[in-house]
Order: structure tokens, then C-alpha cells, then sequence
């Protein structure tokens, strides 16, 4: 072999071994998938009902303890569940004011067992929680002595907001007002939250003339902790940012009397419509499309989620997916397929 075929042989090879490690990276690339990370594995308290979940049964037994029957449902790895059972139903005064007046029952939205609602409707967990359409981890339901819910909640409550809506149950207010009018008269006394601007917040009175997709987001001057909370973390997610330019980002202040024009054309006045809305949830968020509203966050969400909820609207997954839990699912997928990584917790 000459000197030049020898040379000629080894550049040949060193082009093969870094042609193949290239094709391995690719391939190690091509495979690689994202993780999930953020749930929040949790038990539940020891003190909830061992129901045979014959939901009809369990109404008559509290009734007869003079309780109204909580059903907590929840998801496995959720954070907000975790986060709600840890601040409310674990320890200190609201737990021991939640066993005194209420059967609190715990329902998987992913479980198989048989639940018999009533004598004409049995389903397992999940098909409940679809029948339901629970969007939201946890959500709450309350029934009154007849079987009928009085209330609900889509998503975590602070301490003391909860504690105001335990004693709306437990009072039966729910006989003679909304939980929203409720709430609204309750949290005079707490009023001390100046209502904060964001860059994405638009002055708009007259909500009928914006084109495409619109979010509308309801504070108040008693939502402190939370409206801190979400201004101080969620809006300022680069990523939340960029999803929600996607949308004409009105804020109205909940108790206010001004008089606006809501999506439909019609004149009413936050107050009013957050009222209709039964919207009683601080910072509430509402995303409409042409007038038309398509889903709502009425419920502590972090990051991504919160995000995701913009997208599934502005990207008009909707059409696709009955509800953003639907949604969700194959969405995750995907990002994992494509090597992203999901946080849950923030």
C-alpha cells in the first residue's frame, strides 16, 4: 500500500466513525423524552368518610347528623389537591369545623369504582366526574339534604375564602342567595387589595367590538393572596405572556357599578355580569372567541396550565376537544415526545 493510499484509507475511516457517531446523536436526540415533574403525590385525610359510596345513603346519614356531605374530587399527583388538603382539611381550625358539620367523601376523577348517585344513576369515578365536567382538580361539591348540589367549587380556595364558603353550607345560605352575592357581602370587611395594572390589560368598556380572542378577568379588592399570587408569579411567566398575546386581556374590578357593554352587546356592570357569570372565583378568567364564551379559569392553576388553557382557546383546539381537559392529555404527549419538560408546580 503507498504512502497515499494510506493516508487516503484512514481519513476514509475517521469520516465514517464521525459520520456514524453524528447518526447516533441524532437518533439518541430523535428519542429523547421530556419528563413531568411537579405533581405532588397525596393521601387522603384519615377522618374522611368511609363511604360505600351510595351517595343517596350517605346524604340521609348526615342529614340525620344535621351535616351536609362534601365530595372532594380529586387526581392523582395533583399539586392543587395536595395544596387545598394540606392548608384546609390536615390540621387546625378548618378541619376540625369541616368534620363538625359536613361527611366529607373523596372521589377519584380517574378511578373505577362504582359510584350509585342515586336510585336512577350509577357511574364509576371517572365517568362521574365527566358526567360532572369536572375541568379542575380538586373540585368540590356540596349536597344539600335532598341530593341536590349547592354549591361548587372548580379548583382550590385559600383558607379563608373556604372558611366563608364552609359557613355558607353549613348556614344553608344557599336557601335564600347565589354563593357569588354571598361571598360579595362577606368580603367587604377584607377589601384591602389595590387592584394592580399588567401591560397585556386593556381599557375597554364596550367588550362587543373586540375581534378574536378575548380573556376577561375578574379581581377584587378582597382577593389579595390570590390576585398577589397569580401577578406575581403567573403573569409574569414568559410563556404565560406569550400564549395570552395571543388575546385582548380585559380587567374589570368585580364590584364595580360602571357601565360596560359584555360580549353580547349587552349593558350591564362587572358587578352585574360576574354575578350572572356565578364567577366566585378571584382572579376569575373568562375566554371568549366571537362573543361566544369557551372555557373559564374559576381556580388556582400555575404556569403551565394556566397557558394551556390559552391555547386550547386561541389555537381553536376546541373545535377539536370538548373540554381543555379532553385537551390536555394529547398535548403533554406531544411535548414530551418532542423532548420538553413539564413542571407542574409553579
Amino acid at each position: 500500500m503507498t504512502k497515499a493510499h494510506f493516508w487516503q484509507l484512514i481519513s476514509s475511516l475517521v469520516l465514517l466513525a464521525v459520520l456514524s457517531t453524528s447518526a447516533h446523536a441524532i437518533e439518541t436526540a430523535s428519542t429523547l423524552r421530556g419528563n413531568i415533574t411537579g405533581g405532588v403525590g397525596h393521601e387522603m385525610p384519615v377522618w374522611f368518610k368511609e363511604s360505600f359510596l351510595d351517595i343517596a345513603a350517605d346524604v340521609e346519614e348526615a342529614t340525620e347528623q344535621n351535616k351536609h356531605v362534601l365530595l372532594f374530587f380529586h387526581l392523582n399527583e395533583c399539586p392543587y389537591c395536595d395544596r387545598m388538603l394540606n392548608e384546609n382539611f390536615r390540621s387546625g381550625p378548618i378541619r376540625d369545623q369541616i368534620a363538625k358539620d359536613f361527611d366529607v367523601i373523596a372521589i377519584n376523577i380517574k378511578g373505577d369504582r362504582e359510584i350509585e348517585f342515586n336510585e336512577d344513576l350509577a357511574f364509576s369515578e371517572k365517568a362521574l366526574a365527566t358526567q360532572l365536567k369536572v375541568r379542575y382538580t380538586p373540585t368540590i361539591l356540596f349536597l344539600n339534604a335532598d341530593n341536590e348540589a349547592v354549591a361548587r367549587l372548580n379548583g382550590y380556595r385559600a383558607r379563608d375564602q373556604f372558611k366563608k364558603i364552609l359557613q355558607y353550607v353549613s348556614s344553608s345560605s344557599y336557601q335564600t342567595q347565589a354563593l357569588s352575592s354571598y361571598l360579595a357581602q362577606q368580603n367587604i370587611t377584607d377589601s384591602d387589595y389595590a387592584l394592580r395594572t399588567h401591560p397585556l390589560f386593556k381599557e375597554i368598556s364596550n367588550l362587543s367590538a373586540v375581534s378574536g380572542p378575548l380573556a376577561v378577568i375578574f379581581e377584587d379588592k378582597a382577593c389579595r393572596k390570590q390576585c398577589n399570587e397569580v401577578h406575581d408569579t403567573i403573569l409574569n411567566s414568559d410563556e404565560v405572556k406569550h400564549e395570552m398575546s395571543a388575546f385582548t386581556v380585559v380587567r374589570l374590578d368585580a364590584d364595580s357599578n360602571q357601565t360596560i357593554i359584555d360580549p353580547q352587546g349587552k349593558q350591564t356592570t362587572p358587578k352585574n355580569w360576574a354575578a350572572k357569570l356565578k364567577l366566585n372565583y378571584r382572579p376569575g378568567v373568562v375566554l371568549f372567541t366571537n362573543g361566544k364564551e369557551i372555557t373559564r379559569i374559576d381556580g388556582l392553576l400555575y404556569s403551565f396550565h394556566y397557558k394551556e388553557v390559552f391555547r386550547y382557546v386561541s389555537g381553536g383546539y376546541y373545535k377539536d376537544y370538548a373540554s381543555y381537559t379532553d385537551y390536555l392529555a394529547p398535548r403533554q404527549e406531544e411535548l414530551l415526545s418532542r423532548g420538553v419538560n413539564i413542571d407542574l408546580s409553579k
